[in-house]
């Protein structure tokens, strides 16, 4: 049976249009406005049409943005209706029942349940995380906080601070905001402490955070420790099982808050609507955005209300936070992942990702670790497997002749050399087929 084919090139990628507005935006924005990819016309699900017609399947999802597929048609109608309504109010001076609407929603879910959950909105995943560390030390009345190697946060001040990849994002912008520390995430793949015959981090790797308190900072002047369940722009690093564990009693212990960030993990990214689920535990603070609203922008804060008490009132907020058309796509994006069975699609979704990958990786000496939670999964290309030596040249060059053959996929990791899969969660199974001939192809070729 002939299988039906997504893809459709008829120009070079990116076409002669694309390339004339990538020299317009030159022309137009600073060079931190950086682009390469085919200038988008029209998306739908998994599929993106750019500018010269091209159809092309997009596994970046608008850098995990897009869980439930491109214009998702509940968001769209939701969208549609939310306009002949109204725009915007400033939800603390004229108030709308699509916040609050959302907040009991999502408060539902928080990992580990309870009665005692509230959440509050912003704009950007970078805002959630600037207002989760405000949230913290307003709770706690400590200053400290520990952040990870490898970690994103965002590239405003103290999200950027907590950040750990200096390039791109940042050298040549400090001074930073004081009173962050950084210490080791267990990376095992890369750790010199891991152990057994499956080297694996463990206590020992996890003792280099107690030693923390030892060495940079009291344990008594910590506001929190803020962690990726799974390390996103890291390079999709999965700490060992009983890691989070092990990080909320020690954050205990210490009368420490444990902020878990969901900005990319979330919404059903790794085969449970938040990753933190995969631990068993119970954070005090969760950041979220991305897929929270299908690429209208918007963000938050969830948490246990003793701390998310903290500030007081009209000290964390903003003119277009939790706005109407961001509540409205959001709470449909919710009808989805209710109605339309989106948690389960990505679990098929991951079970055969995974399986062609593990094929990948018995096919060539350049892969050095396949790994990932669910659908949120990567690939690591090394230049030798015993070395583990980075390979950012091969990656660079299997992402680029995806591109021209139409599937368009992101790089990770500290050095540049991971592939990551960031596709809609909705996507069909032949689509998923389809892009992975192509991305393994692309790296098959060396």
């Amino acid at each position: 049976m002939q299988k039906t084919k997504h893809i459709e090139i008829r120009t070079a990628i990116p076409g002669p249009k694309s390339v004339e507005v990538h020299r317009r935006v030159h022309a137009a924005t600073p060079r931190a406005v950086s682009v390469s990819l085919p200038v988008v016309d029209r998306a739908e699900g998994a599929l993106v049409t750019d500018i010269d017609g091209n159809t092309l399947i997009d596994l970046t999802g608008g850098v995990g943005v897009q869980n439930v597929g491109h214009r998702n048609p509940r968001v769209v109608a939701a969208l549609e209706e939310q306009v002949r309504r109204f725009l915007h109010t400033d939800f603390t001076n004229i108030p709308y029942e699509s916040y609050v609407q959302l907040a009991e929603r999502l408060n539902k879910t928080f990992p580990g349940g309870g009665d005692d959950i509230c959440s509050i909105f912003f704009n950007s995943g970078a805002e959630a995380v600037e207002n989760a560390i405000k949230i913290a030390r307003a709770a706690t009345g400590r200053k400290g906080i520990i952040s990870f190697e490898g970690a994103f946060h965002g590239r405003t001040l103290m999200a950027m601070t907590l950040t750990s990849k200096v390039h791109p994002y940042k050298a040549r912008m400090g001074p930073y905001a004081p009173e962050v520390y950084r210490v080791p995430f267990p990376y095992s793949y890369r750790c010199d402490m891991a152990e057994g015959p499956d080297h694996v981090c463990g206590p020992r790797c996890y003792s280099r955070i107690e030693r923390a308190l030892l060495t940079q900072v009291a344990a008594e002047d910590v506001a929190a420790v803020i962690v990726e369940p799974v390390q996103g722009e890291g390079g999709f690093v999965v700490p060992p099982p009983d890691f989070l564990p092990w990080l909320r009693a020690f954050t205990e212990k210490h009368g420490i808050l444990l902020i878990v960030d969901e900005v990319q993990t979330g919404f059903g990214r790794t085969g449970k609507f938040w990753a933190t689920e995969h631990s068993g535990i119970r954070p005090d603070l969760l950041t979220m955005a991305k897929s929270i609203a299908n690429g209208v922008p918007l963000s938050g804060v969830m948490g246990r209300r003793e701390y998310m008490d903290g500030p007081g009132p009209s000290q964390i907020g903003g003119t277009y936070v939790g706005n109407p058309l961001a509540a409205a796509a959001a709470n449909a994006v919710l009808d989805a992942f209710d109605q339309d069975g989106v948690l389960a699609m990505g679990v098929r979704q991951g079970e055969q990702i995974r399986a062609r990958l593990e094929e990948l990786k018995a096919q060539s000496p350049y892969v050095g670790e396949v790994r990932g939670l669910g659908p949120m999964l990567a690939v690591e290309l090394v230049k030798d497997r015993n070395s583990k030596e980075p390979h950012p040249e091969l990656t660079g060059r299997a992402v680029q002749r995806a591109m021209e053959r139409g599937v368009l996929v992101l790089t990770a990791g500290i050095y540049g050399n991971v592939i990551r899969f960031l596709q809609p969660l909705t996507a069909p199974a032949d689509v998923i087929d389809e892009a992975l001939d192509v991305v393994v192809s692309s790296v098959l070729e060396g």
